[in-house]
C-alpha cells in the first residue's frame, strides 16, 4: 500500500457532522442576510464555537491568482464585514489593485459556513488609526513595526523589532502607523450553507447587483 492509500483509507474513514447539526428552515430566514449571520453567529458563540470570529479572507494579485488565510472579524455593521491589516501585506497590496474579495466562516461543530463575495473597502486613514489605537498592546506592537510578507532571515529579528516598537508605544501610546488598513467588505453574494449527516445539505444564497440594491435569495443544490 503507498502512502497515498494510506491517506486516502483514513481520509474515509474519518466521520462528517459526528456530534449532528441544528436545524434550519431557510423559509423562515430573514430578508437580510446580515440579520441572518447574525443569528447564526450569536448560535455559535452561545454552542461554545472555539473562535467563532475567524474567518478566511482570500483575495487574488493583478494576474488573478488567489492567496487566502485565516484573520479575525473586527466588526459587523449594514456596510459588511470588517477586518485589519497593513496595506503593505501581501493581502494589502493585492486590494489595492483588485478590491475583489472572498470571505468564508466555518463553524464545524455546527456543520456551518458562510460564504461572502464582495468589495473590499479601505475605511480611510483616520478610521484605520483609530482601529489600531484600540487593539491590544502585543497586536499593536506586531502592527507598528510591519513588514508582514516579507523575506525574515532569523526569527531574532522578530524579537528586536518588536522591543523596538514596543519602546516606541512606550513613549507615544497613541501612535499608528501610516500603513495600517482597515477594510469593510461590502457583500454583493452570500451564502448560508447548513451540513445534513445524510448529504441533504442546505445551501441559501443571497445575491445583488450592488451595495444600493434590494437583496433576491433562493436555493442551491448541495
Amino acid at each position: 500500500m503507498t502512502n497515498d492509500d494510506s491517506i486516502r483509507d483514513l481520509l474515509r474513514g474519518l466521520p462528517v457532522f459526528a456530534a449532528g447539526t441544528p436545524p434550519f428552515d431557510p423559509d423562515t430566514a430573514p430578508e437580510d442576510p446580515l440579520d441572518l449571520f447574525r443569528s447564526w453567529f450569536a448560535g455559535a458563540v452561545e454552542a461554545g464555537v472555539p473562535e467563532p470570529h475567524a474567518m478566511v479572507v482570500a483575495t487574488a494579485d493583478g494576474r488573478g491568482v488567489p492567496s487566502a488565510r485565516v484573520v479575525i472579524m473586527k466588526d459587523l455593521s449594514a456596510r459588511g464585514w470588517w477586518f485589519a491589516t497593513t496595506t503593505t501585506s501581501r493581502k494589502g497590496r493585492e486590494l489595492a489593485r483588485n478590491q475583489g474579495a472572498a470571505l468564508t466562516f466555518h463553524w464545524k461543530e455546527q456543520g456551518r459556513q458562510v460564504r461572502v463575495r464582495g468589495v473590499a473597502e479601505h475605511a480611510g486613514a483616520e478610521a484605520s488609526a483609530e482601529d489600531f489605537r484600540r487593539r491590544p498592546l502585543e497586536s499593536r506592537v506586531a502592527g507598528l513595526h510591519g513588514r508582514q510578507s516579507e523575506p525574515l532571515d532569523e526569527l531574532a529579528e522578530i524579537d528586536r523589532a518588536a522591543g523596538a516598537s514596543r519602546e516606541r508605544l512606550e513613549h507615544a501610546p497613541d501612535l499608528a502607523p501610516d500603513d495600517w488598513g482597515l477594510y469593510a467588505v461590502v457583500p454583493h453574494e452570500v451564502e448560508f450553507w447548513q451540513g445534513d449527516p445524510d448529504r441533504r445539505h442546505v445551501r441559501l444564497r443571497y445575491e445583488r447587483p450592488d451595495a444600493d440594491s434590494a437583496w433576491e435569495r433562493g436555493l442551491l443544490w448541495p
